[in-house]
């Protein structure tokens, strides 16, 4: 997900009502330079680390599909859950720039801590109670993927695991089949010493913590260097929102790039390093912030060394969290909904709990307080917000099984070249950043004309466009090569249509909740937004671990059947999602009237 900015906001702003001695930066106020570089490096950051985690956990912790898709699901999930309080205690204690700079300083250190992530886990694989070590060539780099095949020694002999559609495995010697072993009698995992991976668990905390403190207030920030009737507004975020995507892009590059050319380490140590930088230039401002993102005024002692303590006590709370997604049991089959609930780690019962509670509970609340009007434009609100998981549910694949399927599945040559599997994520904000001023333009063509879709109708189109992305890579199977490879040109088909998607729907939702929201519960309906952002991200994780597929020391033992699951997982979920979008141009009639001329 890369953050886009509102459509329609002017490139060149009017300025005529500026002070002409005021000194400025492309016509804005020069702090403007320094906010837009603080946040380009961390979202550097973010999205540099972001692009290699999938593949971290499996290729150098050797974890399951179904506990790296959990961890990140759970990641993604957080990082989107933690600013709803990092804004509310910025707000009312410690000021947004007292904010920025802990959460800098605390991602900091847990980028780093990912430096250390110990030896790779060593395989084995239990066959029918017994255990053998697995044995397989390393790959060219700590990213790449070995053609060689697993091997596991028995009775002096050195057998080929491959692994079959039904789950069970064959044990190859040469290529006469020695022993079939069935499903239930052969696992795969790997020896992982606790304190690395403990450690892999502290950093991930650290990180949703600072990120808590950090993603909301840097731009509470840029929203006070301008007065409430500076017409600049709108284009000064447009700029900010550029550093946002400028950011990605080289971190979605160089990230990947350093991990290939010299280990884990490097990749993670330069996501760490311009984070101190991103607190280095907002702790020595020399002046030029001062006056804007101050704490409030407080009566009584600084609250600010009570809550940085509790939030860094609070580390052992998501260290649990992380824990318990890692750990946390398949649904057995046939168990039904009773045995999934049961399965469900505790972020995701406490996720489902808290939204269901807020989008039964606003309505019947809006319905008691307001009047028909308010009532129904906040059922609008709600009723979009739900479908705005769906959206977020698909799309955030990019994370888990789309970047594990660029590297199971996808020959990544290009042009000559070939990139690696966590670089191919980039294709998002290069899309977003190409073609944000076209889809921008065309919206105002059709505005001239009266035909602008209204928020619902691009919410819908949004839906009909991600599920469209997966249902076209779906197809692409019947082109594999003998490797089962497709080209990458499916997987760039499939970004541009989940960037276009984006467009549609991300400028214009927080919008949507202000316009929609009574006034006085604003606040807490943009909490209920990001919790929905939350949610999405959590199922995002799930339903990567729908694709997960059988890996023994983190290779795939059938690029055949991990081909086929890939396709079949993206097929499923891309026709669910436009039958969505489907149903909700279908209720867009009904929307607009509940939404009484909003649009």
């Amino acid at each position: 997900m890369v953050e886009t900015p509102t459509a329609n906001s002017p490139v060149e702003p009017d300025i005529s009502h500026v002070d002409p001695t005021q000194l400025t930066w492309l016509g804005h106020p020069r702090q403007l330079r320094r906010l837009f570089t603080i946040e380009m490096w961390e979202r550097f950051g973010f999205y540099g680390m972001r692009a290699v985690l999938v593949i971290y956990l499996t290729k150098h912790f050797l974890m399951a599909d179904h506990e790296a898709s959990g961890i990140v699901g759970g990641y993604l999930s957080l990082v989107y859950l933690t600013p709803v309080v990092g804004g509310l205690l910025a707000d009312r204690y410690l000021g947004s720039k007292r904010a920025v700079k802990f959460g800098a300083l605390v991602m900091a250190v847990g980028y780093l801590l990912l430096c250390f992530g110990g030896p790779q886990g060593t395989p084995y694989a239990t066959i029918e109670g017994q255990r053998y070590a697995v044995s397989q060539a390393p790959a060219a780099t700590v990213m790449g993927t070995s053609d060689a095949p697993q091997t596991v020694q028995i009775d002096g002999k050195t057998l080929t695991i491959h692994g079959l559609a039904n789950g069970s495995v064959e044990l190859l010697d040469g290529k006469t089949v020695t022993r079939t072993v069935p499903a239930a009698s052969f696992s795969a995992g790997a020896d992982r010493p606790p304190f690395y991976t403990g450690l892999l668990l502290l950093a991930l905390s650290l990180i949703v913590i600072g990120n808590g403190f950090f993603k909301p207030n840097i731009a509470t920030i840029v929203g006070a260097l301008y007065a409430k009737d500076d017409r600049r507004r709108d284009a000064g975020f447009t700029i900010f929102y550029a550093g946002i995507n400028i950011g990605s892009i080289l971190g979605q590059i160089f990230c990947p790039l350093l991990v290939g050319l010299f280990g884990w380490w490097a990749g993670f140590l330069i996501v760490s390093a311009v984070q101190v930088v991103g607190w280095a230039m907002t702790q020595f401002d020399g002046g030029r912030l001062s006056g804007y993102g101050e704490p409030p005024v407080q009566s009584g002692r600084d609250r600010a060394p009570l809550i940085y303590g509790l939030a860094l006590a609070s580390v052992a709370v998501f260290w649990f969290v992380f824990h318990n997604v890692m750990t946390a049991p398949v649904a057995a089959a046939g168990s039904g909904l009773a045995g999934y609930i049961a399965a469900t780690p505790f972020l995701g019962k406490v996720l489902f709990v808290a939204f269901l509670a807020a989008v039964i509970g606003i309505p019947i609340w809006a319905a008691r307080v307001g009047n028909k009007v308010e009532f129904q434009m906040m059922l609008a609100a709600i009723i979009l917000v739900v479908f705005n998981v769906t959206f977020w549910t698909l799309f955030e694949q990019a994370a888990s099984s789309l970047t594990l399927f660029a590297d199971r599945n996808t020959d990544l040559s290009i042009f000559g070249f070939t990139m690696s599997a966590a670089t191919t994520q980039q294709f998002n904000p290069l899309f977003v950043v190409g073609f944000a001023p076209v889809l921008s333009f065309v919206w105002l063509a059709l505005a001239k004309r009266g035909w602008e879709p209204s928020i619902q109708v691009k919410f819908g189109l949004a839906l009909l466009l991600v599920g469209l992305g997966f249902v076209v890579l779906a197809l692409s199977g019947s082109t594999a090569d003998g490797a089962f490879r497709v080209s990458l040109w499916w997987l760039v088909l499939t970004y541009f249509l989940h960037s276009i998607a984006e467009l549609c729907i991300s400028p214009v939702g927080m919008s949507m909740i202000t316009k929609l929201s009574i006034g006085r519960i604003v606040g807490m309906m943009m909490g209920v937004w990001y919790l929905s952002i939350s949610v999405g991200e959590y199922l995002a994780g799930a339903a990567a671990q729908a694709a997960a597929v059988q890996t023994v020391g983190g290779q795939v033992t059938n690029p055949e059947l991990a081909l086929n699951t890939y396709l079949a997982t993206f097929m499923t979920g891309g026709e669910l999602t436009i039958g969505a979008g489907v149903v909700l141009l279908v209720i867009s009639p009904w929307l607009k009237r509940l939404m009484h001329g909003v649009d």
